[in-house]
């Protein structure tokens, strides 16, 4: 992110990261405890940056689920404490949570940079969100009210919001603490009970942070954390009978999975976050350098690990050379190494088989006929480090331009007028976002208009906040998380009528 430019603060937060830092849970927590899995088994996490193992985690599966969400249906009863508490008292400890983070923000970006790989400084970034995250939450927590409505006949009609229930949660590797933010702010303001079951790469932010809830005062069976894998544990909550709603983030392939099972086993709700292709404009107008600059953050963030990554850059063919030439030079200067390594901006691939399937990916962009400008080579003897790679002479048709890679890899594809790229932009089947850099207000707002995504940024990028909702056209998602739009995913609303003795 461009907020971590600042070389004093950068040093400053460096000062504060641990490689060495203390992995304290690795078991199941159900109930406000911690527990081995009913099996007995357990799985390796592995730091990315050197492929060897951080520690053992409890493997949960169906078993494992069938008590978190017995934990998380008693929590829920009409009479049980969470359910009357008052909702600025639920908001009153999502702040406190909050707070619990930000006095081990340093425990948790680290935890982070341990198991992920992304530098200490945007892990950093990561836990800062997270907390704002909780924190807009925690302020809407008593702001869920329904209508009075001036029905028909000598009636009094309203309606009521209501928690849903017993929330299943399923988050990817790629943002571990930003996504459980995303998912349990929401449900939490709305009065659900949550089993959630981290990436199986990345467990160990979730696992702490479900030791702050406890710290936090959450009542026993609100929060439940299952860590485990897609087809045994992810499988069991997307099919369980008593969730009545299931969230998840990850790829296309596994979101059709889950909607399947959501749908034969009750037809629970399904909110779904999933890939994308995004396209980003650069205009004749626009200042090189500074286009340049935004489509290099736009891509690479994150290892380019990003779901709303613009992997495919458009490029007016006017300045298509000269900006080529400029997104060769910063990707070139992009340091890459180990995540606790003060001026690393670029850290590993989470795992062996995106490692692998990356650089397969760049294997077929040559094949094909692109122009590899740069990168495209491994970094380094151990860890699953790739050099931030561009490909130049990019057509739609070919594989790195249709299909979402999910790493560090540009697509620059020239263009000859607005409509046109308007029109390519749209040909996928993805529309999780999209963006355009021109100083042509008209420019922008066609664009705007026209593109398919679920959020559209002009002369930015990547710029997702917790107010905005955010979420993706055709099969890039169903729903929103963020801003008051993803509470709706988490409330029931009732209409109550009741008869009057007279018109008044």
């Amino acid at each position: 992110m461009l907020f971590w430019c600042c070389e004093n603060y950068l040093y400053t937060l460096y000062t504060m990261a641990n490689p060495n830092q203390e992995i304290k849970y690795t078991k199941i927590f159900i109930n406000n405890q911690f527990v081995d899995a009913v099996s007995g088994k357990t799985f390796p996490t592995v730091n990315p940056s050197t492929g060897k193992k951080l520690a053992d985690i409890a493997e949960g599966d169906k078993a494992d689920v069938e008590l978190a969400v017995k934990a998380a249906k008693t929590a829920f009863v009409r009479t049980s404490t969470w359910r009357q508490m008052d909702a600025s008292a639920r908001g009153a400890l999502l702040w406190k949570l909050s707070t619990l983070m930000e006095r081990d923000a340093n425990v948790l970006a680290s935890l982070e940079s341990l198991d992920n790989g992304k530098p200490f400084p945007n892990a950093m970034y990561d836990v800062q969100g997270s907390i704002k995250t909780f924190r807009y939450y925690a302020g809407l927590a008593d702001k869920v009210g329904g209508d009075t409505i001036p029905s028909d006949g000598p009636h009094f009609t309203y309606t009521r919001k209501e928690p849903v229930g017993v929330v299943g949660q399923i988050i990817p590797w790629n943002y571990p603490l930003a996504m459980l933010a995303w998912k349990w702010g929401p449900a939490l303001a709305a009065g659900c009970t949550i089993v959630m079951k981290p990436a199986e790469q990345t467990p160990l932010t979730a696992l702490y942070m479900a030791a702050l809830s406890k710290e936090a005062g959450f009542p026993d069976g609100v929060i439940n954390v299952v860590p485990g894998y897609g087809p045994t544990a992810g499988g069991a909550i997307s099919s369980h009978p008593e969730i009545r709603k299931v969230a998840f983030t990850g790829s296309v392939e596994v979101g059709k999975i889950i909607m399947a099972a959501a749908a034969t086993s009750n037809l629970k709700k399904v909110s779904l976050e999933l890939g994308g292709k995004s396209p980003l404009v650069i205009c004749e107008d626009a200042n090189v350098d500074q286009a340049a600059m935004i489509a290099y953050m736009a891509v690479f963030e994150n290892q380019g690990q990003c779901c709303i990554a613009a992997t495919r850059t458009f490029v007016h063919e006017s300045i298509y050379d000269q900006f080529v030439q400029k997104a060769s030079e910063l990707a070139k200067a992009r340091k890459v190494g180990n995540p606790f390594t003060e001026g690393t901006v670029h850290g590993p691939q989470i795992d062996d088989t995106q490692y692998k399937k990356i650089l397969g990916y760049i294997e077929v962009g040559q094949k094909e006929g692109a122009k590899l400008v740069t990168g495209g080579k491994t970094v380094g003897n151990e860890g699953y480090f790739i050099e931030p790679t561009i490909f130049s002479n990019v057509t739609d048709d070919m594989t790195i331009a249709k299909e979402e890679i999910f790493g560090p890899v540009q697509s620059i594809i020239k263009y000859r007028t607005l409509d046109e790229a308007i029109e390519r932009a749209n040909n996928t089947s993805f529309g999780l976002a999209a963006g355009i850099v021109t100083n042509d207000i008209n420019k922008a707002l066609t664009f705007s208009h026209a593109v398919e995504a679920g959020s559209v940024w002009v002369n930015t990028y990547l710029a997702v906040v917790n107010q905005a909702p955010f979420g993706g056209y055709k099969q890039s998602g169903i729903g929103r998380e963020l801003g008051k739009d993803s509470l709706e995913g988490y409330l029931e609303t009732k209409s109550v009528s009741i008869r009057l003795p007279a018109k008044i």
